[in-house]
């Protein structure tokens, strides 16, 4: 999807647990400072990238340099004054059963908003959904949604073509139609973040943080459209 600029802008996010982030936006870069239990963070500098993915709803990732093997992202939403804060980072080493890429999450407010509607949390929403993912004429992906930790993903065409797995996932709802949904990979050090607009728009954009071959950090950008195939309901026993 294209990118947009905040450029003049300055806005800060108050989180749930008393922290804040406060950013003020150039062109390409972005000055940002964070305090509280989130931690503290004096100015520092970095590259970021925007995405505007409804009218009112944004997707703002900073892929930092300022501190190796690490993302911010945020969304939010100016309809509800509300948003997502999701923090990407890189464990020093790799743990058994444990993915390497770590994430926490904090629901957060707009400062200058009003808020509206529910508190941003964790979602069951997508649970036995299943969906088709078109990143490019050459990548096509499909998810099925198994429960609050896990979704199972098999690549149906691209270099990675017959290959899936079951990864952990997370799920929050940012707005109606909007979700945030994260994975962590086992096999490979790789997390990712997206937004899912499921409404009427039906499309998706995110961010990949993971080690390359040569042992460094990289961060890669993606989109796509969304082909719903359908959902399923369990009868009795649900899963977590």
């Amino acid at each position: 999807m294209p990118a947009a600029s905040l450029e003049g802008r300055d806005i800060t996010f108050n989180l749930d647990e008393g922290s804040t982030i406060s950013l003020s936006f150039g062109a390409e870069r972005v000055s940002w400072s964070a305090s509280g239990k989130w931690g503290d963070r004096d100015q520092a500098t970095d590259p970021y990238d925007a995405v505007r993915i409804r009218e009112g709803a944004w997707f703002l990732n900073l892929p930092l340099t300022s501190t190796a093997g690490e993302a911010v992202t945020i969304t939010w939403s100016e309809r509800t004054g509300r948003a997502i804060v999701v923090n990407s980072a890189i464990a020093a080493e790799k743990a058994e059963g444990e993915p390497q890429v770590r994430q926490r999450f904090n629901a957060a407010t707009v400062d200058g908003l009003n808020q509206v509607g529910p508190t941003p949390a964790k979602s069951r929403d997508l649970i036995g959904m299943r969906n088709i993912y078109r990143c490019s004429p050459n990548h096509l992906y499909e998810h099925v949604y198994m429960s609050t930790e896990r979704y199972a993903w098999q690549n149906l065409q691209g270099a990675q073509r017959g290959h899936g797995d079951m990864d952990m996932s997370t799920v929050w709802k940012l707005d109606e139609g909007l979700y945030i949904f994260c994975f962590r990979e086992f096999r490979i050090s790789v997390a990712s973040v997206w937004l899912h607009d499921l409404g009427y728009n039906l499309m998706t954009t995110g961010i990949f943080l993971g080690v390359n071959a040569a042992g460094e950090s990289e961060h890669k950008r993606a989109s796509g459209h969304v082909y719903p195939l359908g959902s399923i309901r369990y009868p009795d026993v649900q899963p977590v």
